[in-house]
Protein backbone atom coordinates (compact mmCIF):
# COMPACT_ATOMS: atom_id res chain seq x y z
CA UNK A 1 0.00 0.00 0.00
CA UNK A 2 2.09 3.04 -1.34
CA UNK A 3 1.77 5.90 1.39
CA UNK A 4 -0.48 3.79 3.73
CA UNK A 5 -3.59 4.61 1.61
CA UNK A 6 -6.10 1.47 0.97
CA UNK A 7 -6.06 1.67 -2.97
CA UNK A 8 -10.36 1.00 -3.73
CA UNK A 9 -12.38 -0.36 -6.59
CA UNK A 10 -16.16 0.55 -6.24
CA UNK A 11 -18.37 -1.82 -8.38
CA UNK A 12 -22.18 -1.26 -8.55
CA UNK A 13 -24.59 -1.11 -11.36
CA UNK A 14 -26.76 1.24 -9.67
CA UNK A 15 -25.70 4.61 -9.63
CA UNK A 16 -27.02 5.86 -6.66
CA UNK A 17 -25.78 3.20 -4.22
CA UNK A 18 -22.13 3.73 -6.55
CA UNK A 19 -22.26 7.54 -4.98
CA UNK A 20 -23.75 6.57 -1.84
CA UNK A 21 -20.59 4.63 -1.24
CA UNK A 22 -18.18 7.05 -2.64
CA UNK A 23 -19.57 9.56 0.14
CA UNK A 24 -19.17 7.05 2.97
CA UNK A 25 -15.80 6.23 1.85
CA UNK A 26 -14.81 10.10 1.54
CA UNK A 27 -14.60 10.22 4.99
CA UNK A 28 -11.95 7.99 5.50
CA UNK A 29 -8.54 9.26 4.91
CA UNK A 30 -6.96 6.14 4.52
CA UNK A 31 -8.62 5.02 1.20
CA UNK A 32 -7.72 6.32 -2.37
CA UNK A 33 -10.51 5.43 -4.73
CA UNK A 34 -9.18 4.62 -7.59
CA UNK A 35 -11.83 3.83 -10.14
CA UNK A 36 -15.83 3.24 -10.26
CA UNK A 37 -17.49 0.60 -12.74
CA UNK A 38 -21.10 0.26 -13.69
CA UNK A 39 -20.41 -3.51 -14.51
CA UNK A 40 -18.79 -6.85 -14.70
CA UNK A 41 -16.71 -6.50 -17.46
CA UNK A 42 -15.78 -2.86 -16.42
CA UNK A 43 -14.37 -4.12 -13.46
CA UNK A 44 -12.41 -6.92 -14.37
CA UNK A 45 -10.32 -5.07 -16.91
CA UNK A 46 -10.05 -2.00 -14.13
CA UNK A 47 -8.54 -4.73 -11.23
CA UNK A 48 -6.48 -6.02 -14.25
CA UNK A 49 -4.70 -3.29 -15.01
CA UNK A 50 -4.98 -1.44 -11.71
CA UNK A 51 -3.97 -4.01 -9.13
CA UNK A 52 -6.23 -2.39 -6.29
CA UNK A 53 -5.76 -3.02 -2.53
CA UNK A 54 -9.66 -3.93 -2.30
CA UNK A 55 -12.32 -3.97 -4.36
CA UNK A 56 -16.54 -3.19 -3.13
CA UNK A 57 -17.96 -5.73 -5.01
CA UNK A 58 -22.19 -5.52 -6.07
CA UNK A 59 -22.90 -9.40 -6.34
CA UNK A 60 -26.10 -8.90 -8.50
CA UNK A 61 -25.45 -7.20 -11.78
CA UNK A 62 -26.73 -8.16 -14.93
CA UNK A 63 -24.00 -9.55 -17.52
CA UNK A 64 -21.44 -10.44 -15.27
CA UNK A 65 -22.50 -10.32 -12.01
CA UNK A 66 -19.92 -10.24 -8.95
CA UNK A 67 -19.43 -14.04 -8.49
CA UNK A 68 -18.27 -13.73 -12.25
CA UNK A 69 -16.01 -11.21 -11.67
CA UNK A 70 -14.18 -13.16 -9.24
CA UNK A 71 -13.90 -15.98 -11.53
CA UNK A 72 -12.48 -13.99 -14.48
CA UNK A 73 -9.72 -13.48 -12.05
CA UNK A 74 -8.28 -16.97 -12.05
CA UNK A 75 -4.63 -17.26 -12.77
CA UNK A 76 -3.57 -13.89 -11.28
CA UNK A 77 -2.88 -11.49 -7.92
CA UNK A 78 -6.17 -11.46 -6.48
CA UNK A 79 -7.21 -8.26 -4.43
CA UNK A 80 -9.48 -8.26 -1.28
CA UNK A 81 -12.84 -8.31 -2.02
CA UNK A 82 -15.75 -7.05 0.24
CA UNK A 83 -19.36 -8.18 -1.42
CA UNK A 84 -21.86 -5.56 -1.28
CA UNK A 85 -25.76 -6.88 -1.58
CA UNK A 86 -29.05 -6.43 -0.63
CA UNK A 87 -29.66 -9.99 -0.22
CA UNK A 88 -31.43 -10.85 3.17
CA UNK A 89 -29.74 -12.63 6.44
CA UNK A 90 -30.24 -16.33 5.68
CA UNK A 91 -28.95 -15.21 1.95
CA UNK A 92 -25.58 -13.98 3.89
CA UNK A 93 -25.21 -16.38 5.43
CA UNK A 94 -23.87 -18.74 2.92
CA UNK A 95 -21.31 -16.60 1.83
CA UNK A 96 -19.68 -14.63 5.02
CA UNK A 97 -16.88 -16.57 5.38
CA UNK A 98 -15.76 -16.16 1.63
CA UNK A 99 -14.53 -12.85 1.15
CA UNK A 100 -12.90 -10.57 3.60
CA UNK A 101 -15.98 -8.85 4.42
CA UNK A 102 -19.74 -8.62 3.45
CA UNK A 103 -21.82 -5.40 3.72
CA UNK A 104 -25.60 -5.24 3.22
CA UNK A 105 -26.78 -2.24 1.11
CA UNK A 106 -28.22 0.17 1.99
CA UNK A 107 -24.53 0.79 3.63
CA UNK A 108 -23.82 1.46 7.23
CA UNK A 109 -21.23 3.54 8.29
CA UNK A 110 -20.24 1.74 11.46
CA UNK A 111 -20.42 -1.53 9.22
CA UNK A 112 -18.40 0.02 6.54
CA UNK A 113 -15.76 1.22 9.18
CA UNK A 114 -15.64 -1.84 10.54
CA UNK A 115 -14.66 -3.57 6.86
CA UNK A 116 -12.02 -1.32 6.32
CA UNK A 117 -10.73 -2.03 9.92
CA UNK A 118 -10.59 -5.90 8.35
CA UNK A 119 -8.98 -4.52 5.75
CA UNK A 120 -6.21 -2.33 7.05
CA UNK A 121 -5.50 -5.84 9.62
CA UNK A 122 -5.22 -8.32 6.73
CA UNK A 123 -3.12 -5.77 4.24
CA UNK A 124 -0.58 -5.77 7.42
CA UNK A 125 -0.97 -9.58 8.05
CA UNK A 126 -0.38 -10.42 4.37
CA UNK A 127 -2.54 -13.10 5.11
CA UNK A 128 -5.45 -11.70 2.82
CA UNK A 129 -3.43 -12.56 -0.21
CA UNK A 130 -3.70 -16.41 0.50
CA UNK A 131 -7.46 -16.42 1.44
CA UNK A 132 -8.54 -14.10 -1.45
CA UNK A 133 -6.34 -16.57 -3.64
CA UNK A 134 -8.24 -19.49 -2.44
CA UNK A 135 -11.21 -17.39 -2.78
CA UNK A 136 -10.80 -17.09 -6.46
CA UNK A 137 -9.74 -20.64 -6.77
CA UNK A 138 -13.03 -22.17 -5.46
CA UNK A 139 -15.55 -19.86 -7.27
CA UNK A 140 -13.68 -20.12 -10.27
CA UNK A 141 -15.26 -23.96 -10.00
CA UNK A 142 -18.70 -23.34 -8.90
CA UNK A 143 -21.41 -22.90 -10.97
CA UNK A 144 -24.72 -20.81 -10.12
CA UNK A 145 -26.50 -24.11 -8.48
CA UNK A 146 -23.37 -24.48 -5.80
CA UNK A 147 -23.39 -20.42 -4.64
CA UNK A 148 -25.42 -21.17 -1.76
CA UNK A 149 -22.98 -23.93 -0.54
CA UNK A 150 -20.32 -21.95 -0.85
CA UNK A 151 -19.84 -21.58 3.87
CA UNK A 152 -19.55 -25.40 3.88
CA UNK A 153 -16.91 -25.32 1.16
CA UNK A 154 -14.67 -22.30 2.63
CA UNK A 155 -12.71 -23.27 5.71
CA UNK A 156 -13.90 -20.62 8.92
CA UNK A 157 -12.47 -16.96 8.60
CA UNK A 158 -9.74 -17.91 11.40
CA UNK A 159 -7.33 -19.34 9.41
CA UNK A 160 -5.04 -21.28 11.74
CA UNK A 161 -2.16 -23.45 10.97
CA UNK A 162 -4.83 -26.27 10.46
CA UNK A 163 -6.58 -24.38 7.58
CA UNK A 164 -3.60 -24.74 5.37
CA UNK A 165 -5.18 -28.31 4.90
CA UNK A 166 -8.62 -27.62 3.40
CA UNK A 167 -11.49 -30.20 2.94
CA UNK A 168 -12.06 -29.61 -0.46
CA UNK A 169 -9.53 -29.55 -3.20
CA UNK A 170 -9.60 -27.94 -7.04
CA UNK A 171 -7.60 -29.39 -9.76
CA UNK A 172 -6.99 -28.68 -13.24
CA UNK A 173 -7.35 -31.37 -14.95
CA UNK A 174 -7.12 -30.51 -19.19
CA UNK A 175 -9.16 -28.02 -19.93
CA UNK A 176 -11.29 -28.44 -16.61
CA UNK A 177 -11.39 -27.35 -12.82
CA UNK A 178 -12.54 -30.15 -11.17
CA UNK A 179 -13.06 -29.84 -7.89
CA UNK A 180 -12.84 -32.78 -4.56
CA UNK A 181 -13.29 -33.21 -1.21
CA UNK A 182 -9.94 -34.56 0.17
CA UNK A 183 -11.88 -37.83 1.66
CA UNK A 184 -12.88 -38.59 -1.60
CA UNK A 185 -8.97 -39.21 -2.84
CA UNK A 186 -8.30 -42.96 -2.58
CA UNK A 187 -4.48 -42.66 -4.10
CA UNK A 188 -2.24 -40.38 -5.93
CA UNK A 189 0.37 -41.64 -8.20
CA UNK A 190 2.87 -40.38 -10.69
CA UNK A 191 3.16 -40.96 -14.17
CA UNK A 192 6.32 -39.45 -15.79
CA UNK A 193 5.70 -35.50 -15.09
CA UNK A 194 1.92 -36.17 -13.86
CA UNK A 195 -0.05 -36.89 -10.82
CA UNK A 196 -2.77 -39.41 -11.41
CA UNK A 197 -5.52 -38.11 -8.30
CA UNK A 198 -7.77 -41.43 -7.97
CA UNK A 199 -11.28 -40.57 -6.41
CA UNK A 200 -14.69 -42.14 -6.30
CA UNK A 201 -13.73 -44.42 -9.20
CA UNK A 202 -12.24 -41.85 -11.87
CA UNK A 203 -8.77 -40.75 -12.65
CA UNK A 204 -7.81 -37.26 -12.82
CA UNK A 205 -4.68 -36.10 -14.44
CA UNK A 206 -2.47 -33.26 -13.62
CA UNK A 207 0.25 -31.44 -14.10
CA UNK A 208 1.48 -31.17 -10.75
CA UNK A 209 4.73 -32.57 -8.62
CA UNK A 210 4.81 -34.97 -5.76
CA UNK A 211 6.02 -32.65 -3.39
CA UNK A 212 3.49 -29.51 -4.11
CA UNK A 213 1.10 -31.90 -3.78
CA UNK A 214 1.79 -33.22 -1.01
CA UNK A 215 2.05 -29.84 0.76
CA UNK A 216 -1.79 -29.68 -0.23
CA UNK A 217 -2.76 -32.59 1.57
CA UNK A 218 -3.42 -32.94 5.50
CA UNK A 219 -0.35 -35.53 7.01
CA UNK A 220 -2.73 -37.15 9.07
CA UNK A 221 -5.27 -38.35 6.10
CA UNK A 222 -2.65 -38.97 3.68
CA UNK A 223 1.05 -40.68 3.67
CA UNK A 224 3.43 -41.31 1.22
CA UNK A 225 3.69 -45.00 0.58
CA UNK A 226 6.14 -45.08 -2.38
CA UNK A 227 8.62 -42.99 -3.87
CA UNK A 228 5.77 -42.34 -6.58
CA UNK A 229 2.61 -42.99 -4.27
CA UNK A 230 0.34 -41.27 -1.49
CA UNK A 231 -2.48 -42.93 0.17
CA UNK A 232 -5.55 -41.73 2.01
CA UNK A 233 -5.06 -43.84 5.22
CA UNK A 234 -8.97 -43.89 5.89
CA UNK A 235 -9.32 -46.02 2.67
CA UNK A 236 -6.59 -48.56 3.41
CA UNK A 237 -8.65 -52.08 4.35
CA UNK A 238 -6.11 -54.30 4.62
CA UNK A 239 -1.89 -54.40 5.68
CA UNK A 240 0.78 -57.39 4.38
CA UNK A 241 3.92 -57.59 5.52
CA UNK A 242 6.45 -59.03 2.57
CA UNK A 243 9.26 -60.75 3.46
CA UNK A 244 11.62 -58.30 1.86
CA UNK A 245 10.71 -55.89 4.62
CA UNK A 246 8.07 -54.17 2.02
CA UNK A 247 4.36 -54.11 2.60
CA UNK A 248 1.13 -53.94 0.49
CA UNK A 249 -1.64 -52.44 0.99
CA UNK A 250 -5.34 -53.05 0.30
CA UNK A 251 -7.61 -50.57 -0.26
CA UNK A 252 -11.22 -50.29 0.16
CA UNK A 253 -12.09 -50.80 -3.64
CA UNK A 254 -9.33 -53.91 -3.89
CA UNK A 255 -6.41 -51.81 -5.43
CA UNK A 256 -3.30 -53.05 -3.92
CA UNK A 257 -0.47 -50.64 -3.55
CA UNK A 258 2.98 -51.50 -2.34
CA UNK A 259 4.70 -49.65 0.78
CA UNK A 260 8.17 -49.16 0.36
CA UNK A 261 10.93 -50.06 2.91
CA UNK A 262 11.78 -46.41 2.86
CA UNK A 263 8.41 -45.35 4.16
CA UNK A 264 8.09 -48.65 6.83
CA UNK A 265 7.62 -45.59 9.91
CA UNK A 266 4.00 -45.10 8.05
CA UNK A 267 3.37 -48.79 8.98
CA UNK A 268 2.09 -47.10 12.32
CA UNK A 269 -0.27 -45.13 11.06
CA UNK A 270 -2.31 -48.50 9.79
CA UNK A 271 -2.19 -49.90 13.32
Amino acid sequence: MADDKIRVILVDDEPLALRGLVLRLNEFPEVEIIGECRNGREAVKMIKETSPDLVFLDIQMPGIDGFGVVRALIGGPAPLFVFVTAYDKYAIEAFETNALDYIVKPVEEERLKDALHRTREALKSRVATSRESRLVELLASLSDDDRDRIKELIADPDWTEKERYPQRLSFKDGSKVVVLYAEEIEWIDAAGDYMCIHAGGKTHIIRETMKVLQQKLDPSRFQRVHRSAIVNVGKVRELHPHSNGEYFLTLENGMELKLSRSYKDVVARFL
